[in-house]
């Protein structure tokens, strides 16, 4: 141990020694194209569905160099969460690497934020799955839910049942296994791939240039301004590592995968960006909650694809659900495994290989706050823990190599360390710009996480504890 105390830092042999212990040994069941798949899922929801159209209502046809431009802010980030999960496969993502790194306080921290983040997005996600399964029974069938069970108190319901719906069928599909939940996602990745595929041979059938000029109506600052908003459409790359331990082979396919992940998504925004605006104005798509059924409905004249479209949302979001409530689970039972939250919470089920009883009390926690607490309340916090992970995971790149020069890299980022400097100043650049109440709501979270810590956590660590014995 390098350090004692507060920043005590957990040695990558034994955080990967820890993964064979009896008990806690998670079952190592996904490949590659699993793993692509899941980056793939946790990426492509609302975003691409919704945020095209704000993002050309603000730089107007140069909303496609936005596209280019966030994929770019999130590329250098993504390389050194590639170069982390392959050197060190252990569950836990951020927070694991600000373990092995920066010391035990500062992944607590990490940590504490990562559950928020995670958590708060499954929870907001779900709210949106419920609106656009409202919006697909409309367009199919001329049909939708009463508010008593589609909205919360606040906006007028009782409570959102579809929210709560979908949060627990995907608790009890994570709870069979990591098998199990990953060929749903990827039979649910290629349904919303298959969707948006549609999308582009439609609009390029019908493609006209006259919606392109001018090009950049708002020049440079409306591109940037158009990135800061399309940069969240991106957000989920991150949820792959968290797959790390349940990797056949980390060290070759998390690279792949979180990288192939970006990429893929980052050619399929592109061309549905250019498709959009070769039938649709900026203007007939900023104002509108379905930019992409908008266009084709004004532009191409098929009303009835919204439809198609809005099944793709919800099959799109479904898979979301999935990946980044996976990604939660897995990070709350890095945190229980080494002692900073109740043990007991990251037994394995026997038969399943899973976290069965973490899953199911996360589960019934978000269903609760899906049901009850209104979308615009609790999607705030995600943009902030996101944008926090991504400035750790670049500096922790940059400490291990001085640190642990020796330690076997699968993956190096290259030009370290100026990529990942590179990725923080992308990240900073990101949070200055996110509202005073959002970062006092973080504030908030933290300052009650460090209480948790010092009551609990501090005390109750593996690390302090076999240090001490």
């Amino acid at each position: 141990m390098a350090r004692s105390g507060l920043f005590a830092i957990r040695d990558v042999g034994s955080l990967i020694h820890e993964t064979t212990e009896q008990g806690t040994e998670l079952k190592k069941a996904v490949g590659v194209t699993q793993l692509t798949a899941m980056g793939v899922g946790a990426i492509i929801g609302t975003g691409i569905f919704v945020v095209i159209g704000k993002g050309s209502g603000i730089a107007g046809p140069a909303v496609i160099l936005s596209f280019v431009l966030a994929a770019v802010a999130c590329a250098f980030s993504a390389l050194s969460y590639a170069e982390l999960a392959s050197s060190i496969p252990v569950s836990g993502s951020a927070y694991t690497y600000t373990y092995a790194t920066l010391g035990e306080i500062v992944a607590w921290i990490i940590g504490w934020d990562l559950i928020l983040e995670y958590g708060v997005s499954v929870a907001g996600i779900a709210i949106g799955w419920g609106g656009n399964l409202n919006a697909f029974l409309d367009a199919a069938f001329g049909y939708s839910l009463p508010d008593a069970i589609a909205k919360s108190p606040e906006d007028g319901g009782i409570f959102n049942l579809p929210a709560v719906f979908v949060v627990l069928a995907i608790t009890f599909l994570l709870v069979r296994g990591v098998t199990e939940s990953a060929r749903v996602n990827l039979v649910m990745v290629v349904i919303k791939l298959v969707v948006l595929v549609f999308f582009i041979v439609v609009a390029f059938a019908n493609f006209g240039t006259g919606n392109f000029h001018p090009f950049a109506p708002a020049g440079v600052d409306g591109i940037t301004a158009a990135a800061a908003i399309i940069f969240f459409a991106y957000i989920g790359f991150d949820a792959v590592s968290t797959g790390s331990e349940e990797a056949r082979n980390p060290s070759r396919d998390l690279p792949w995968a979180i990288l192939g992940s970006l990429a893929i998504c980052t050619v399929f925004y592109v061309l549905t960006t250019v498709g959009a605006l070769g039938i649709a104005s900026p203007d007939q798509m900023k104002d509108s909650d379905a930019p992409l059924a908008a266009a084709l409905d004004q532009g191409a004249g098929m009303s009835w694809a919204a439809g198609i479209l809005a099944l793709g949302a919800v099959i799109a979001i479904t898979s979301v659900v999935i990946v980044i409530f996976y990604g939660q689970t897995r990070i709350f039972f890095a945190m229980c495994r080494d002692g900073l939250l109740p043990r007991k919470m990251a037994t394995v089920h026997p038969r399943y290989g899973t976290p069965a009883r973490l899953t199911f009390l996360l589960g019934v926690l978000i269903a609760i706050l899906a049901a009850l607490v209104p979308l615009g309340k609790i999607v705030e916090l995600v943009n902030i823990g996101t944008l926090f992970a991504f400035v750790l995971v670049n500096i922790g790149v940059i400490i291990l190599r001085r640190t642990r020069p020796e330690m076997p890299r699968p993956y190096r980022v290259p030009w370290s360390p100026v990529l990942p400097l590179i990725g923080v100043a992308f990240a900073v650049y990101l949070m200055s710009d996110l509202p005073l109440d959002t970062w006092i709501r973080f504030v908030v979270w933290l300052a009650a996480g460090l209480i948790i810590y010092a009551l609990y956590g501090y005390r109750h660590s593996r690390l302090r504890q076999e240090a001490e014995s």
